[in-house]
């Protein structure tokens, strides 16, 4: 039987190791907090992040890092991408021989700038090969309460990307697609987080959805255009990964990234809304790792740069948007 396991106890890392559970792979949770993990083992539930969800009785938690590595197969990773670094150090110590390292963080590590399977690879010292990336439209919300979805897999290595689809698949609940473009998926995750700030902006300012659309496609063209300089396939953007993810973020209540965007434009400060929100909205940091790599790669992202102004910088809702659309027209094709 294949083992996972699954470090973060958080909602998209309890969901996933219940789809894990769900296609008949044998899933440990590692959780920091006690209280979550002793919830998961004796009421099969994660109060916290995942109130009145059932989850499987065969879904086990531990806090202890060495018990939930022991023989996995798949070592899942959803912890805030700016402490994959620390924590995946502490960890490395116990990590089987053969295991594949599997990212469902959608970030940009800042400083580096390098992508989370990027910092895998370096901290594991492990090769392309052993390192896969999970990301698309996932609310999880809706997926907790059995209403269907997809994601992508990724990976270079076409066996281990096809033994992680296996792992993870419940038809017709859950349903996993294979693509080896790791670099196209992981920053089609990374920057629709940016994106959908901007647009949650927007509508906490009572903007329709013209402006919605236009910042949606023009958000996806400063995804492609950053991907064609990282050697991403373009075919990719069009895919779950990119412009489904896209979507699913600006246009949900539930996408963290676009509430706390929406609070930002109705006039909360910076802290005011980190304060009001449980979970970490990886946009806020990732926007200036994603901002820096495009500026190393000489890619515009004028999407990009305004959020990052408006939630670092002090500016204020009403000029980022005087500055977008102030910017000189230039003639609209595709990843332009």
């Amino acid at each position: 039987m294949t083992r996972a396991a699954v470090f973060g106890a958080g909602s998209w890392g309890t969901a996933f190791a219940m789809i894990l559970e769900k296609a008949g792979t044998e899933t440990v949770i590692q959780g920091r907090r006690t209280e979550i993990v002793e919830a998961i083992n004796r009421r099969h539930e994660n109060p916290d992040y995942l109130p009145g969800v059932k989850l499987p009785e065969t879904l086990r938690a531990t806090t202890d890092a060495a018990e939930a590595l022991q023989g996995a197969d798949f070592v899942v990773l959803a912890v805030p991408s700016q402490t994959l670094r620390e924590n995946l150090t502490a960890w490395k110590p116990h990590l089987p021989e053969g295991a594949v390292l599997v990212s469902l963080m959608k970030g940009i590590e800042l400083g580096t700038t390098k992508r989370m399977s990027e910092v895998m690879m370096e901290v594991a010292e492990l090769p392309a090969e052993r390192v896969a990336v999970v990301s698309g439209p996932n609310l999880v919300g809706e997926i907790v309460r059995g209403q269907p979805s997809a994601t992508v897999v990724s990976c270079v290595d076409e066996q281990v990307m096809d033994r992680l689809q296996q792992a993870c698949h419940v038809p017709p609940w859950f349903r996993a697609y294979t693509n080896p473009d790791v670099v196209g998926v992981e920053l089609g995750g990374a920057i629709k987080n940016v994106i959908a700030l901007a647009i949650g902006v927007a509508q906490g300012m009572g903007m329709g959805d013209n402006v919605s659309a236009l910042m949606m496609t023009r958000g996806l063209a400063e995804i492609s255009r950053l991907g064609a300089a990282l050697g991403a396939d373009p075919h990719t953007f069009a895919g779950l990964a990119g412009m489904g993810d896209l979507i699913a973020s600006c246009n949900s209540p539930l996408a963290r990234n676009r509430t706390f965007g929406e609070k930002l434009g109705r006039g909360m400060t910076l802290e005011e809304a980190i304060a009001s929100t449980k979970q970490t909205v990886e946009g806020v940091k990732s926007a200036e790792s994603v901002l820096e790599l495009a500026r190393k790669h000489d890619v515009e992202m004028p999407i990009t740069e305004v959020v990052v102004g408006v939630v670092h910088d002090g500016m204020a809702p009403a000029e980022a948007g005087v500055l977008l659309m102030s910017r000189s027209p230039k003639p609209e094709r595709y990843g332009v």
